[in-house]
């Protein structure tokens, strides 16, 4: 059986008013994206605001991400809005990374409707680092938040403060997932960390990244 996913990647190109520049982390979209590429599922693009989105943290030493920006090149010069694209098409999402998700995922109408309606009609919701900004505000039908009473994992407060990015993010990924019912599960600052409960799986940080991706097929049922 053949997947579709949908890799969600931030619009924003600055962080907040600091005009220090962000994007998606270039890694944590080309390494997931290579674990479902290997394993034949089909994936599509989006941003919040479509059109081209800013990049982050590219290593051109990375073959993962060469190929990454090399096959993919059309669809990243042209990602589909959200509220252009129909979720039930998809039996994943993911959500990738980059300091800058921090403040255009964030209780996002309609990329909450995209985890809503995949993981509604039994579809998997995964992010990674600072990916999971995007479960923030993100309820199901019933007002319940999806990470309430979940093990969940996303970039911790310890990793902020060594990154010096303590004093610049809006807030604290993980306090914010706590206040919304979710079990925070943190490893050590840079340590690879995924966390699959159920039909939810979340990465700590970029380490985590590819380990996120392969819990993700093993919540397909690819294992």
């Amino acid at each position: 059986m053949t997947h579709r996913l949908l890799m969600v990647l931030t619009s924003e190109g600055t962080l907040g008013d600091s005009r220090r520049p962000g994007g998606f982390n270039a890694a944590e979209a080309a390494h997931p994206w290579a674990v479902f590429d290997a394993a034949g599922c089909e994936v599509d693009l989006v941003s919040p605001q479509g059109g081209e989105p800013p990049r982050d943290e590219v290593d051109p030493d990375d073959p993962d991400q060469t190929a990454f920006f090399s096959r993919l090149a059309s669809r990243l010069a042209d990602t589909a809005r959200p509220q252009d694209v129909d979720p039930e098409r998809y039996d994943a999402v993911f959500f990738v990374g980059g300091h800058s998700t921090m403040w255009d995922f964030p209780d996002n109408p309609e990329l909450a409707r995209l985890g809503r309606v995949v993981y509604e009609r039994g579809g998997v919701v995964a992010a990674v680092c600072h990916g999971p900004a995007a479960l923030v505000g993100l309820t199901l039908s019933d007002g319940s938040y999806l990470v309430d009473g979940k093990r969940v994992a996303a970039f911790t407060k310890a990793e902020e403060i060594a990154a010096g990015m303590i004093d610049l993010v809006p807030f604290v990924l993980s306090d914010r997932l706590i206040a919304q019912g979710a079990q925070h599960v943190a490893a050590d600052d840079w340590a690879e960390n995924a966390v699959r409960d159920g039909r939810l799986v979340t990465g700590q940080n970029p380490a985590s990244a590819r380990r996120t991706a392969q819990e993700v097929l093993v919540a397909l049922g690819r294992s």
